[in-house]
């Protein structure tokens, strides 16, 4: 089987983190759309009816704009980076009930040197944020499961930005307040390059992403959304 993900895809990424202009990337419009975003788009088709087997409620879809496939624009308003493209591919198959990237869901980066598998919720909303850290506080041995089952920590590891305080309406002393501080409840699978240019992908992403059941079973819950 031909890998989804071939080097031209990360070469062309290269060039681009050099050559980042809308200029250079109109230029080169027919090179992403061949070896960027087409197969992006093959992976996702691909990758649905595996997502389907262990996830139903997370879509896996191969739409260029509005589906599992990240704009390639950046949105510079509030960034001090004012670099107009993408320099990474970003797919994320997210909860059908989810309208943004901020929804729970199941997260592919594909960037040279940098490339990850992700798992969770990535800065959710404040109704959602409150949900999650209510679920810790009320069911903290079912926290503890889900976050330090085994098959789960094998592979991520929890990542993103926390509070410097304990949020609002939690003591200094609560047993999980390192877990309570966090904006983003996220786990990050690194990845080796040539993993991703790999014929395995997708197999790699299955079990990996299946294996972290119990972590997105909890976050699903506490957020009152069908997993």
């Amino acid at each position: 089987m031909i890998p989804y993900i071939r080097p031209e895809t990360l070469e062309f990424l290269e060039q681009l983190r050099v050559n980042n202009s809308r200029d250079w990337f109109q230029a080169n419009k027919s090179r992403y759309e061949a070896c960027v975003r087409g197969p992006a788009l093959d992976l996702i088709a691909s990758f649905a009816p595996r997502l389907a087997s262990f996830a139903p409620r997370f879509r896996a879809d191969a739409k260029k704009v509005g589906g599992s496939l990240m704009r390639p624009y950046r949105d510079t308003r509030f960034s001090h980076d004012k670099t107009p493209i993408k320099t990474n591919v970003g797919i994320q198959f997210r909860h059908d009930l989810g309208k943004d990237v901020h929804a729970p869901g199941y997260y592919l980066h594909i960037e040279p040197g940098q490339c990850l598998l992700g798992v969770g919720c990535w800065r959710p909303d404040s109704p959602s944020l409150a949900a999650i850290r209510e679920a810790i506080d009320r069911s903290p041995i079912r926290w503890l499961a889900a976050r330090d089952d085994g098959e789960f920590c094998s592979r991520f590891s929890l990542s993103g930005t926390s509070l410097v305080r304990p949020p609002k309406g939690y003591d200094k002393d609560h047993p999980q307040l390192e877990d309570l501080k966090r904006k983003d409840f996220i786990g990050v699978m690194p990845l080796a390059d040539e993993q991703v240019m790999g014929e395995g992908l997708l197999d790699l992403m299955e079990e990996a992403y299946e294996g972290a059941d119990p972590f997105m079973r909890f976050l699903c819950q506490a957020m009152k959304v069908p997993f």
